[in-house]
């Protein structure tokens, strides 16, 4: 855990403000790689997942965005209304589960709203490594659009291309943008579901390659748990069986026991829970794993997600 101090507060765009964060004792945080992000704890014991949007040379400082969400489950909310300049936060050092592929010959980068955080990030770096890459910003509206201002004025913003809802004639056409694929590009979107969804399917149908196509989350689509059934977990150490009933998570129910799982997202967008499963099936509802590792069938993320069997062994 790392202490830090809230430098500077700043209104980025409609209900998004920026946090510059700064360790108390004065000393250099640890060093990130562009897509990395930070776990956040705040008051009320809520832990939330932050992209860093700096320079990732940069050891003197984070910056992060946040959008006050009108569906926050805490978080947002909880920065926006009482975290101010001079409060004083815990973090983690920097994760990077969005890393860029340093070997690729370009790069193509897509944001949608707050998503813009971490490809901001991408683009100093790209731009830095003197990198060939084009970066595309879609919102609702230019005075929904955080850091606009930075991108505008920056070495790089010849290859930022500005896509407004309010403005038809801005509107991005996925489809052309991503037209003839190569094996050298590589492309990476961050933002709404329904955004991102757009942007993987255009690639799909242009022929990209999965191994291409890199994203990153920031919440879980709402499902629907109407049909949800209970089942149970066996604890591989202990041998203890517990019911998971079809309105508890397993992280609830083994911590009602007193066995605690690390969390943080509690979506299984972060990976934190990550738990091993030694026998049964899975259903999986994260965001974290590839399908490739999903179909293995060896670990899943017990904070979102059931079993197709009664039973669950896990490696606890």
């Amino acid at each position: 855990m790392i202490e830090v101090v809230v430098t500077a507060r700043r209104t980025q765009a409609q209900d998004i403000c920026s946090y510059e964060l700064a360790s108390v004792d004065g000393q250099p945080l640890p060093a990130f790689s562009a897509g990395a992000h930070i776990d956040v704890h705040l008051p009320g014991g809520l832990v939330r997942q932050y992209s860093l949007c700096n320079h990732p040379e940069e050891r003197h400082r984070y910056l992060i965005g946040v959008l006050k969400d009108p569906a926050s489950r805490g978080g947002s909310r909880s920065l926006h209304e009482q975290i101010h300049e001079g409060a004083r936060l815990q973090i983690s050092a920097p994760r990077n589960l969005f890393p860029l592929a340093h070997d690729a010959r370009r790069s193509l980068l897509f944001a949608g709203g707050i998503g813009i955080t971490p490809i901001l990030c991408m683009a100093e770096r790209l731009a830095h490594m003197g990198a060939d890459f084009h970066l595309h910003y879609c919102a609702r509206a230019e005075e929904r659009a955080a850091f606009v201002q930075r991108l505008k004025a920056s070495a790089f913003a010849e290859r930022v291309h500005l896509h407004f809802d309010e403005q038809p004639d801005t509107a991005l056409n996925a489809a052309e943008v991503l037209a003839a694929p190569e094996d050298d590009v590589h492309l990476y979107v961050c933002g709404p579901g329904g955004f991102m969804q757009h942007v993987l399917d255009s690639a799909r149908a242009q022929g990209w390659q999965e191994e291409r196509l890199h994203r990153e989350y920031f919440a879980a689509a709402p499902t629907d748990n109407r049909l949800d059934g209970g089942f149970s977990v066996q604890v591989a150490s202990s041998g203890q069986v517990f019911d998971i009933p079809a309105d508890k998570s397993v992280v609830q129910v083994l911590e009602s026991h007193g066995i605690e799982i690390a969390v943080s997202c509690e979506q299984g967008i972060c990976g934190t829970c990550l738990t091993r499963v030694l026998d049964g099936i899975t259903e999986h509802r994260d965001l974290f794993l590839t399908e490739q590792e999903q179909a293995l069938n060896d670990q899943f993320t017990p904070c979102c997600s059931r079993a197709k069997t009664p039973l669950l062994v896990l490696d606890i």
